[in-house]
């Protein structure tokens, strides 16, 4: 482990001289899911309770706030396997600015808010209402509305795909394009995309309303967040799920077979939180012919995450050195093996077409790391991740040890695929736990460190121990920040059900202890400077 270490502190740049991405200013943020906002709708919304968690916030020092990938969910409701790499997520509309643009009655939207329990997103319940509020709304679209929605579609080259594709998968009650039963719509055979427009016109259009509704809330979220000089991060999944639209309009860019199956699927070997490997079953890319066109579409799709959030974390960044390819047809991803990924040759492309006088992008280089990803780094010039429950599980000197930190960092007390700090703490073992308080100097006696809630003494020693590291940026879970437990976990790795519920209610929020992380945002000089 100390190899790995030194090779990251030493690794020279084999590239052209480039000009490399500025690192980020000393600051911290909050990570909190969008779906996991307060309000009355049974899912956080693009709404006010999405700025008063901007609000929030700036009452705590913070310059950034995290989210997860917005996109339009799974069956499992995961927003890592999304049937678009562009769409936004329909049940994030607020119905109050509905109401508010005329679209909605008042008693429309209070019979839309959900009375079961504030502290899950009731994701069923959201599927089975929202579709015909939406559709209610959408009846009402007059000419002015169109006019800008149809202005919205030509600047939106992905839109019409998308809407064909989600309009026909209802249709069809089929979420999945390969297993669709006309062949001639499968292979987009022009003639019968033609007639199923036709047919679909209302539902098409349907489809591209809601994400005229999407976008145009999210930017309204997005200029209240910068004017309070609060930048956001978002979050890109490296790949797309094969029923999506995505692989349905370009197959030429994956590597399926003649029957639009996938040859090889995505996943990573054995790791921490898999003995057997995670198999994610999304199809891998066809590098050679994404190059063909200087990777025209990824590089489209990273201009529209670019333009969604000020800074994109990109999911599994390891898989452009080399990627775990698994045959389709095995069980767990043990199997696999390691090809190779674009490297810096796509990143060149990347850095041609966006400006980079800010950081625009975080290489999540979680995992195995090996000379070539290490390699990677040092060209691109991004900053990677450390997490710290790394660090106590880790029985040699690792790099997430926070005294191993680099200043081109973003560190983390946990991710979204964490265990909460306080279940992570349950979950060590005595000698690991009692080190882990060792090294930060938290002093207890007996059982006080299983004082949860928002002033939780063990969670801020772990959280200020972080701010004193040297990584430029540091983010804390929201629910670590609340020092809530492993019930209030966001996802387990591995597991397809119960995942992605975490909610908070106001109350709940409102307890958060905004004045402390202030302070320590101003003691570890990490503060926001303030908007005058």
């Amino acid at each position: 482990m100390k190899h790995l270490i030194n090779k990251i502190n030493t690794v020279v740049s084999t590239q052209p001289a480039i000009q490399k991405p500025p690192q980020f200013g000393r600051a911290s943020g909050i990570l909190m899911h969008i779906a996991s906002l307060p309000g009355p709708y049974g899912i956080g919304t693009l709404g006010q309770s999405a700025k008063d968690f901007v609000d929030f916030l700036d009452h705590c020092g913070c310059a950034y706030w995290q989210v997860l990938p917005l996109g339009p969910i799974d069956g499992f409701n995961s927003p890592y396997q999304s049937l678009s790499a562009f769409a936004g997520n329909p049940y994030f509309i607020d119905p109050d600015a509905l109401h508010t643009a005329g679209l909605l009655t008042e008693q429309e939207i209070a019979d839309a808010r959900y009375d079961g329990s504030p502290w899950a997103t009731a994701y069923n319940w959201i599927k089975d209402t929202r579709p015909a509020l939406f559709h209610k709304a959408f009846s009402r679209v007059d000419t002015a509305l169109q006019q800008k929605i149809d202005a919205f579609t030509a600047d939106q080259p992905w839109l019409e795909d998308y809407a064909l594709y989600t309009a026909i998968a209802k249709d069809f009650g089929i979420a999945c394009w390969a297993d669709w039963p006309n062949k001639t719509l499968r292979k987009r055979d022009p003639k019968t995309l033609d007639t199923i427009k036709e047919k679909l016109a209302d539902a098409i259009a349907y489809e591209i309303f809601l994400q005229y509704l999407f976008f145009t809330q999210w930017q309204d979220i997005k200029s209240y967040a910068n004017q309070k000089g609060i930048a956001i991060i978002g979050d890109m999944p490296i790949y797309v799920a094969l029923g999506s639209a995505d692989v349905w309009a370009h197959p030429e860019l994956f590597d399926l077979d003649q029957n639009d199956r996938p040859r090889r699927v995505a996943g990573v070997p054995p790791d921490y939180f898999s003995e057997t490997g995670q198999l994610w079953g999304n199809p891998l890319y066809d590098w050679q012919a994404i190059k063909k066109d200087h990777y025209r579409w990824w590089l489209d799709r990273l201009g529209m995450a670019l333009t969604l959030f000020d800074t994109v974390r990109i999911d599994h960044f390891r898989a452009f050195s080399a990627y775990w390819a698994v045959p389709a047809d095995e069980e767990t991803a043990q199997n696999g093996k390691w090809l190779p990924g674009p490297g810096m040759d796509f990143f060149n492309e990347v850095y041609a077409a966006f400006n980079f006088a800010t950081p625009r992008i975080i290489a999540e280089d979680l995992g195995v790391l090996d000379d070539d990803v290490l390699q990677l780094l040092g060209d691109s010039g991004f900053p990677g991740m450390r997490v710290m429950q790394f660090a106590f599980i880790d029985t040699g000197d690792g790099i997430h040890w926070p005294h191993n930190y680099l200043p081109n960092t973003v560190a983390y007390t946990g991710t979204h695929d964490n265990n909460t700090l306080l279940g992570y703490l349950w979950d060590l073992n005595d000698g690991a736990r009692q080190f882990a308080f060792e090294y930060i100097n938290y002093l207890c006696e007996d059982d006080a460190w299983q004082q949860g809630g928002p002033k939780s003494p063990v969670c801020h020693a772990f959280i200020r121990h972080l701010w004193m590291s040297a990584a430029k940026l540091t983010i804390v879970p929201m629910q670590d920040f609340l020092g809530y437990g492993a019930d209030t976990r966001m996802n387990r790795p591995g597991e397809a059900g119960g995942n992605w519920c975490f909610r908070i209610p106001q109350e709940a929020l409102d307890s958060a202890d905004s004045h402390w992380l202030f302070e320590m945002n101003r003691i570890y000089k990490r503060l926001k400077p303030q908007k005058q």
